[in-house]
């Protein structure tokens, strides 16, 4: 192949996967300005989040499974399509409802077109010009993961929020064209048929979940609802299990989960997502609410905490890799995190910047680690011939984490300024209070303050503020620790021994994003 066709093809799949990953962080910084112009409360915050991932997770196993059979070209197009149309209705809704939808769409377009990307390349690239474009795109996607608060904090700041979706048109149109043209389709002659029972039931559950967590705070733990909406999650996922011993090629082939070693890395895949990668949207609300930064000013202060997520994995690759074994790897890097983030709990109250910036350095070193690894590690228990179901079912893992751990997180941040307020303000009505902690946790901490007047001291609001931080900082990393632990008493150390100089290239080959 020239290598001209070859760049080609890898800005084809490259660029999509910038867009989607720049998407995924470049949202953090516009949460807030989103909230304010909508006049949406804290849980359709949480769904604008929420509704794009979800799809996501839900959608990038049988994803992969519909690339494989109709053709990687065209779903690589279909996504594109999807992706675009829907950036165009983000950027167009006039309330939180017709955003968070056209999120959901958004993100199942996101999976199709990152699924084919990914079966694209390792189809075009053989032995080293693979490793090589591999690298290539896991570059591409560190830069976008720098990148994204910056150019959402600027977007926000200068062009207004709705054009962090409307950057993505002419950019999809572009490369609609550009796949057409360069990439050749291709398909896999032993695909089966889409497995319906499965997608049903593990998405099924995933909503349930996610709409359960979301919802709680505001309607009650103990509401009939609630509860029906955490069975019903329950029941599905026990729905899914059933379905996958039932496949002849399933989706998921649960018979990998009886592998320790596997079960290890999918462990420390979910905390990364939960601990980690949530924290890095809850971050830029900080920075803005709780500390009175602009957009812009929070995606700069973002920028040197997401420098190790591309620096890290490539020492990993070439140093750390050759002489530490997998286990040792993903132990150290949750460990980190856990570490990081509960350091930074203890300063969440002081909003003072410094100090976050290093405890979150710590963090983000731990992360840079996992970056690679938790795929790699699990990928070493599992035959070539299911590979492709295996970075699936890791990709899933991790995006199943962030839904799952920005619903959680939410739910303890609501409790937590709950807690706050009624000891800053004994005596206050119930109501009231509930109205306080919306606006708190949306944000609005003037306005709660005006609305209580002189009542709990002249900067209760901030301080409840930052006390639902400093407990979601806190049981962030209270995960990471206990998956660290998890890892490392599942984990093989024989299994996942450090690669010989002569793997180091292929080790390149499956670090992810």
């Amino acid at each position: 192949m020239k290598a001209s066709k070859q760049l080609l093809i890898m800005l084809c799949v490259s660029i999509p996967s910038f867009m989607i990953n720049l998407d995924g962080n470049i949202i953090a910084v516009s949460l807030s300005s989103i909230a304010r112009s909508l006049h949406a409360d804290f849980a359709a915050v949480e769904w604008v989040i929420s509704a794009y991932t979800l799809t996501f997770a839900a959608m990038l196993m049988p994803a992969g499974t519909l690339a494989d059979r109709f053709g990687r070209k065209r779903m690589l197009i279909v996504g594109l399509v999807l992706f675009t149309g829907a950036s165009a209705m983000c950027g167009a809704a006039h309330s939180d409802t017709a955003l968070n939808w056209a999120r959901a769409l958004q993100g199942v377009g996101a999976a199709l077109q990152l699924s084919a990307a990914m079966a694209t390349l390792s189809h075009s690239f053989r032995g080293l010009a693979r490793a090589r474009a591999f690298s290539f795109w896991g570059s591409v996607i560190g830069v976008a993961i720098m990148l994204g608060p910056v150019a959402g904090g600027l977007i926000t700041q200068y062009l207004g929020w709705r054009w962090i979706f409307f950057v993505n048109l002419p950019v999809g149109v572009s490369m609609i064209a550009l796949t057409l043209y360069a990439v050749e389709d291709s398909k896999d002659p032993q695909a089966k048929r889409l497995d319906i029972a499965g997608v049903t039931t593990f998405g099924g559950s995933l909503i349930l979940l996610t709409l359960a967590l979301i919802s709680g705070n505001r309607a009650g733990w103990s509401n009939h609802l609630i509860l029906a909406e955490f069975i019903g999650a329950a029941v599905l996922f026990a729905g899914f299990l059933t379905a996958e011993t039932r496949q002849v090629r399933p989706m998921v082939d649960l018979r990998f989960f009886y592998q320790p070693t596997y079960v290890g890395a999918n462990i420390a895949g979910l905390a990364y997502g939960m601990a980690f990668l949530t924290m890095l949207t809850y971050l830029p609300m900080y920075f803005q609410n709780g500390m009175g930064r602009t957009p812009l000013d929070a995606g700069l202060l973002m920028l040197p905490m997401a420098l190790p997520l591309f620096v890290i994995p490539r020492v990993v690759a070439w140093w750390l890799a050759p002489r530490c074994s997998g286990r040792l790897l993903l132990s150290t890097g949750l460990a980190l995190v856990g570490l990081g983030l509960i350091w930074t709990s203890t300063e969440m109250r002081s909003f003072a910047y410094t100090p976050i910036l290093v405890s979150m350095l710590v963090a983000s070193c731990g992360a840079g680690i996992l970056n690679g690894e938790t795929a790699r590690v699990g990928m070493t228990v599992i035959p070539s011939d299911r590979a492709g179901m295996a970075s699936g079912v890791s990709g899933t893992v991790k995006f199943s984490g962030i839904v799952i751990g920005f619903a959680t997180l939410g739910a303890i941040l609501v409790s937590r300024v709950q807690a706050s307020l009624a000891d800053a303000l004994p005596g206050y009505p119930a109501a009231a209070r509930k109205e306080l902690t919306r606006m708190i946790t949306g944000g609005n901490l003037h306005a709660a303050q005006v609305l209580a007047g002189q009542r709990g001291g002249s900067s209760f609001a901030q301080w409840s503020f930052g006390s639902g931080y400093e407990a979601v900082f806190f049981t962030a990393g209270a995960i990471a620790l206990i998956a660290a632990a998890l890892s490392w008493m599942l984990v093989d150390a024989g299994e996942t021994a450090p690669l010989g100089a002569e793997s180091i290239r292929d080790h390149i080959a499956v670090m992810e994003d």
